[in-house]
This record gives C-alpha cells, structure tokens and sequence, in this order.
C-alpha cells in the first residue's frame, strides 16, 4: 500500500481517537460524532431486549456438544460459551464427494484440502462475534519483555464476523447463525474450490448445509456446494460434498520434539524469541502423535518394561474396501508393532473395521483415522496427517487408497520379479499374491502418518550381490533396511538364485526412526541427552543412513534415489538389465489373452522401457555427484565429497553401453510386429513408434548426461582439488566427453541408422544447452518429454518434503560450462572434417549436415 495513503488514515484514524481502537469501539465513537439530528430514533426492533436461546431451541432441534447447536428449518446456529471464547480451534476441511469430471482430475473423497487455526471473541458493545485466525509457529516465555512486541509482530486477522442472534439466561453463553461460512456464501472457514484448484464462485442457490454433528471436542458440518467448470465452451455442473471439521486444541500443547535431520520425520517450523537471545531460534517440530504412558505405568516404562500407551493410535478400514484387501491392509498397520516395541509401546497401533451399529462414525470425522478407498482411475496412494501446528502433535491422519493402485503393483511384480516368480507373470494375480503387495503400500503410507519421511538413502546399505543370497533376503526381510524407501522389488536376484524374500519390509532403520521419535522421556533435558545419544551410537553404520528425497531431475546424491537398490547402481543395473531381457523376450506370452487386443501387452512393454530407463538415471547420477552427508558439530565427517572417480568412469561405462548405444532387444524386437509401446492418455491409448521413442529418450539421456550443474559439480570438484594441491584421482569434464565422444564417433564411413541418430543426438544436445544460456529471456531448463508413464505411489502431507536445495547453479554464463561445450562441439567437428567424404552416400550426407550445423552453433 502507498504510503501517502497509509499516513493519511493513519491521520483521521488519530482525529477519531481510534488507532488502537477495536471495531466495537470503532462503531460506538461513530455515533459520539453524529449530531442530534443525525442520531436515528429508536425503533421498537432496536429497543427490544435480545432474544433468548430458550426461544430458538423451542423452534427447531437442539444437540448438545462442544459448541451446542440449534437448526431451525434451514438455519443453523452455534451457542458459544463464553468459557471457549478465546481458544484455540483448528478448522479442518475435507473432500466428502465428488463428481466424475473432479474424480478425473485426481480428486477424490477424504482428501484433506485446508486447515486454519481459529478463535472467536465475543464484542458485548457491538454485539457480536469476531472471529480470527493466526499462524501459531511463533512463541516466547509468558513473563519475558519480548512477549509484548511478539504479541503485537505476530497477530491475529479477523476472517469473519456474526451477530449475536440470541443469549441464555445469564449471559454466559450466545448463538451465532451461521449458514453463511457452510453454504458457500463466505470463504473464511472453507475455500474449496481455490483450495482444489478449480477457481471461479459457489453459486449459493445451488449449494446448502446437509448435515451438524457435535462432539465433546469437536464439531462436524456437511455440505453440498456447486459451481461450474467450461470444458469445450460448455459449463458442466460440479457439486462437492464438503465436510468441515472445528476441533478444539488443547490449551497446553503436546511437548515438541526437535528435528534433527539425520531422521527423517516430517516437521513444523517455529520460531522462539525470549530476552535471553542474541538471535531468534528458529527450529523443526517434527509431527507425530502423542503416545506416552499412563501415569500408573511409567514407572514401569522407565525401567524398559513395555506398557500400553495411554491412547493407542487407531485406524478404521473404510466400509468400501473388498472384502478380500481388508485384512492384508489391516496387516500392513500392525506390522508396525514391533517398531513401537522398539520405543517401550506394547499394543500402540491398532486397526479395525468400524463398527456397523456406531451411528455416529463418519470417515470424515477427525476423531477417526481411516484408510479411505477411493474408486477412481488414478493408480496411487497417500498418508496425509492433520497437525496442530504449535507443538507438531498428530490429530489425525487419513491414507487414501485408489482403487486403481493394484495395476502399478502390477506392472512392478511382473516388470521387477517376473524372471524369478511365476506368480508374477500372468494377467491377473491371486488375491494372497495382490494382498501382499496391498499390504507392504498399507504400512508404507501408514508410515507417513506416523510422521516419516521418504528415506531415499535406505537401500545404499545392502551390497548389491546380497539381494542375491538367499540367506541374506531371508534374514533381512526386505529389499532395503527401510519401508520408507522406494525400494520396490528385487529386481537384483536372478532366476536359480533361490530368492523368495522379493518384497519390501519395516526395516532396521524403521524401527530405529520410530524409537527416536516416539520413546517417552519424563523431561526436555533427559530427552534431549538420549536423543543425541541414540543417533550418534548409530551414526557411522550404513544401516542407519537417512538419505532425504531428491527431484529426480536434479538428483545430487547418487545414494538416494528412488527405485533404485543396492550400495552400487552399475551392478544393480547390469543385473536388473538381464532379467529385464527375459521380461521382453516373454512378454506377449505372459500377457496372452485370447481374442483381445494387444492394448495391455503395449502398456507392460512401455513399462519395461521405463524400468530401462529407471536404471540409466539411476547409474547417470553417480557422474558428477555429490555425497551430501548431514553433519553436525562433533563429527568428522565431509558434508560434501565427490563421487570417486573410479565410480564415475564405470557409470560412463554402463551408460555408453545401455542408454547411448541403445538396446535393440528392447525397442527393435519381435512385439513391435504385433503392438507398439502404449501410454495411457486422456485421449485413449497412445501408440508410440519404437523409432521415434527411441530417438527422444536418447535425446534425453545425452541431454541429462551434459546438463550445466552436473558439469559445474564436476568443475567445482576439480577447483577444490587445484586450490589444495590434491594428488587425489579425479573424474573431469574433460574426461567425460572424451568418454562418450570415443564411443559415438569411433567409426569411419558407413553408418547405421541408429548411429547417425546417436551422432545427431550428441552435436544437437551440446548446440541446444550452449544457445540456452545465451537467451535473453529467462526460460525454464529444457524437461524432454520422453513420454512415458512409469508408476509411482507416493504421500502427500501438505506441503513440501523440505527437499534439500544447493545452489550449483549461479552465474553459468561467465562459468567454463559453455568454454568446454564450445570446444567439445569444436572437436567433433575435426572429427567430421577427416570423414565427411567417407562412406555411403547417405553416410557423407549425415557429416555434411553436422557440419553445417556445428559451424553454424560456432559462427563460423
């Protein structure tokens, strides 16, 4: 806002004498101004006394609960005492139906889409109800000086206001009508249709309140609010049932725990002011729930006997689930057992159908943690948790579950453990073969809602050739020492190898996060000290590794990674490419159904394309990666240490072998006569030729080989080991295309076709990446498309996972990235010059066109 404009109702706010005035206040000096004549008679409706709730109760139907509330006919009201006054509520909204059009768009029923914390206060001169909301992450000891300017820095907003329609007997107690923040009319507790992405207005006439609950600690309002969506010029209909929930807080916060980032928990920021400071400490309360003992038994605790916690988390399985998934879902959330064990809790989780004779349960209720099945097209899973944002506690949590999850499952036993498990292979599973998969996702998401993040780094603990052993996979129960990792299947373990433990498990690190997380201490000091005790007795084993996501587009460190498995992705995906082979080789005899059409038998061969693919980016991100090690003051180990170089050479390796030079087996091979890869797509299938997906996914490979922050890292690397006179072996940028030029342009004459498209690949991805720096417009890293629709499951909590970011990137223009671009485009074009008039007619055609090129790129 202007200043002038600031300053100038800053002025008349002073000449009324209201800076600091409250509305109320606002209101009555308003009426001191106004002259006799001016003053409005008193009207016998402005006379009367205030009604009674007695009254309204006599009209309509009356429920007693945390706020009591009255519905008459169509109108809703709240009776608010002024005991609640000034609390503390947090509002949680939630999807409750939704329409095909929204279905479609990946929206679905139990989606929690807005929360807001809250507090009403009643206004006795203007007789009514002003309701605000605030951050609550800032905090400071009651009786320290600061608390006063963080009172004033960090204060409420008003969202709403309401009338006061009526009053009990003796005051304490007054009723708000409030259809407008239900009924669409008002945006202040529930802006779904921003909140969902769709935009635009509920058109009120069209939407209306469908049902009130009320609770001892909480309060349920359903509704039904309807837009419109254009969709080819035509606007469609929309109604969502929405369901906003007003939970009250407790007026003591959980006691937070503090994130430390060598365990992956999902957090809340806060921040702390006391007098006490030289700077404001900014801190991570991690989420979870409040699990402690009961007061008989902590005695007991203390002493590491295990003792059921004062309030179990429980989780209800959604009525709508097939009957034959129910006990495979129940069985992923109890497998969790043994972690809570781990951390003194006997019986801490605990999961159940409902109960058919509770009619007051509702999935949308936020006294009930449900795991949601939701019929929709869309193939995922998530494990979102409502949390009250001042102390991180855990309120409640909701994992959605598509229907359509199963055919990722699918398509990864088939792709990932075909070769060695014939249950894998056919069409359709058994259920006791789909269950246990529905049953590792189930404890994956139900790990989410314990609080636990994404543990990428997880699966660098188990050396490749052990997914190999038998002994070892049996022993170890799983792919990688944790199930938060994306460590699907064993795709390592070769046919003959005797390898049956193939699925991921709760590992050691699971438990370990869990124990940290959860074990009770009986004060901050004690808690503190076994916290740290607890990490660093575990911080050099491999076992214990927390390994946080990375955009797999911009992937730093090559240990953690998803999908990927094994503390070496060279080996991993040499073997991973062998059973990849008899996947190929059998596939239209696996996916056989007689009388149909090839649609599903294109869709699992553009899968194994995309698992190809998985293992390229999986070895790509060892060249010129990073090992990010999250370190902390004590330790002796390097925050950042390059990749070896040995490592590095060996990726190039791999990847000269599998990616540019392509694998005819995969793209030029027997199916192609009978189906083309297959992509699902809005439209319908999309068939693509192996030609053109092919060219386009090499194109990318090279593309991502040669990105400018992989290079900057490389250059970086060999900056730190000029300025310290290292006599360390190291992988250099020069190194790298002397690499991958050797092998693409080792040949003189006669070219195949893939070869001149590998030649065209390489000279058009360095001409294209060197012309990108140089735009005058600030435009987005080039993203190739490579079209294809390879299965993730993944959580959604919110917001961000707080990925890891580090800045390789500032100022590439003046960097040497373009310099050894330049002169690698330099060199291949004295390559072409000493065999653009050898060859083939077709072959000189090729070189003469590079050239053209590359001279035109150098300005030459």
């Amino acid at each position: 806002m202007n200043r002038n404009i600031l300053m100038k109702n800053y002025r008349l706010a002073l000449y009324l004498g209201l800076a600091l005035a409250s509305p109320a206040a606002f209101a009555q000096k308003k009426d001191t101004l106004k002259t006799d004549k001016e003053k409005p008679e008193k009207t016998e409706s402005s006379s009367k006394k205030a009604k009674k709730i007695e009254d309204l109760v006599k009209k309509g139907t009356y429920k007693k609960g945390l706020f009591n509330t009255i519905q008459v006919k169509t109108d809703v009201y709240f009776e608010i005492p002024d005991s609640l006054m000034g609390r503390q509520f947090l509002v949680v909204n939630k999807l409750s139906q939704v329409p095909m059009q929204v279905n479609e768009a990946g929206l679905n029923k139990g989606m929690n889409y807005e929360n807001k914390v809250i507090s009403f206060y009643r206004d006795t001169v203007a007789k009514k109800v002003w309701v605000k909301t605030v951050v609550p992450r800032v905090s400071s000891p009651e009786n320290d000086a600061i608390t006063r300017s963080v009172k004033d820095n960090f204060s409420e907003s008003v969202i709403e206001v309401f009338d006061i329609e009526a009053q009990n007997n003796d005051s304490t107690s007054v009723a708000i009508k409030v259809n407008k923040i239900f009924d669409g009319n008002q945006k202040s507790f529930n802006d779904v249709l921003a909140n969902v992405g769709l935009g635009g207005s509920v058109k009120s006439n069209l939407s209306y309140i469908e049902k009130v609950k009320t609770f001892p600690q909480n309060l349920v309002v359903k509704s039904q609010l309807t837009t419109s969506v254009n969709e080819g010029g035509v606007d469609l209909p929309v109604t969502l049932g929405v369901t906003t929930n007003l939970v009250l807080l407790a007026k003591t916060p959980m006691q937070p725990r503090i994130a430390d980032s060598r365990v992956g928990f999902f957090s809340e920021k806060h921040w702390t002011f006391n007098d006490r400071q030289q700077k404001m400490d900014e801190q991570q309360f991690i989420t979870r729930w409040r699990l402690e003992p009961k007061d008989e038994d902590k005695e007991k605790y203390l002493r590491g006997e295990l003792v059921e916690p004062k309030k179990p988390i429980v989780y209800y399985i959604d009525p709508a689930t097939p009957i034959q998934w129910r006990e495979k879902i129940i069985a992923g959330v109890y497998d969790w057992q043994a972690a809570f064990e781990k951390a003194g809790f006997k019986n801490a989780v605990i999961a159940k159908m409902p109960d058919d004779k509770d009619e007051d349960f509702d999935i949308d209720d936020v006294r009930y943690s449900v795991i949601t099945y939701a019929a929709s097209p869309k193939a995922n899973a998530m494990g979102p948790s409502v949390v009250d944002p001042r102390s991180g506690e855990i309120i409640e949590s909701d994992i959605i579950w598509w229907h359509n999850v199963m055919t990722s499952l699918q398509e990864w036993m088939r792709i990932q453990t075909g070769p060695v498990d014939a249950k894998a292979r056919g069409n359709v599973f058994s259920d006791e073969h789909m269950g246990e998969a529905i049953r590792f996702v189930s404890s994956h998401e139900v790990g989410h809602t314990f609080g636990l993040k994404h543990n990428m780094g997880a699966s660098f603990a188990f050396p490749v050739e052990s997914l190999r052993s038998k002994e070892f996979t049996d022993k170890m129960g799983g792919t990688a020492p944790s199930i938060m990792d994306y460590a699907r299947y064993n795709y390592v373990a070769q046919p003959g190898d005797g390898v049956t433990a193939i699925t991921p498990k709760i590992g050691v690190y699971d438990k370990y996060a869990i124990e940290w997380g959860y074990r009770w201490y009986p004060d901050e000091i004690s808690e503190k000290k076994a916290l740290r005790n607890l990490i660093e007795k575990h911080q050099d084993d491999p076992m214990y590794f927390y390994g946080e996501q990375q955009n797999y587009l911009e992937t730093i460190d090559p240990r953690s990674q998803s999908e990927d498995l094994g503390d070496d992705a060279m080996k991993a995906g040499e073997y991973g490419m062998k059973n990849l082979k008899i996947v190929v080789d059998n596939l239209l005899k696996w996916t056989y159904d007689d009388g149909k059409a090839y649609t599903d038998a294109g869709k699992l061969y553009l899968g194994a394309i995309g698992q190809w693919d998985l293992y390229t980016g999986h070895v790509m991100a060892n060249v010129g990666g990073i090992y990010l090690n999250n370190t902390v003051f004590g330790s002796d180990k390097k925050a950042y240490e390059a990749v070896p170089a040995e490592t590095q050479k060996r990726a190039v390796d791999y990847l000269i072998r599998n990616a540019v030079n392509l694998p005819e087996w995969l793209f030029f091979n027997p199916i192609t006569e009978k189906t083309y890869p297959v992509k699902n797509s809005p439209m319908g299938p999309f068939e693509q030729t192996p030609y053109t997906l092919a060219r386009g996914m090499q194109y990318g490979n090279i593309y991502s080989l040669f990105m400018d922050d992989r290079l900057l890292r490389m250059l970086e690397n060999e900056l730190k080991h000029e300025v310290s006179g290292s006599k360390e072996e190291i992988y250099t940028v020069e190194n790298l295309f002397d690499q991958i030029r050797g092998a693409i342009f080792n040949k003189k004459g006669k070219l195949t076709i893939l070869e001149k498209m590998t030649q065209k690949n390489y000279v058009d991805a360095l001409i294209v990446s060197v012309n990108k720096l140089f735009e005058k417009t600030a435009v987005k890293a080039l993203k190739v498309d490579n079209n294809l629709n390879i299965p993730t499951i993944c959580n959604f909590h919110g917001e961000e996972e707080n990925l890891r970011n580090i800045n390789y990137s500032s100022m590439k223009r003046v960097s040497e990235v373009t310099t050894y671009k330049r002169a690698e485009l330099q060199k291949v074009l004295n390559l072409l010059y000493k065999t653009e008039y050898k060859g083939d007619e077709a072959s000189r055609a090729h070189y003469a066109d590079l050239i053209i090129r590359i001279k035109e790129a150098l300005n030459k």
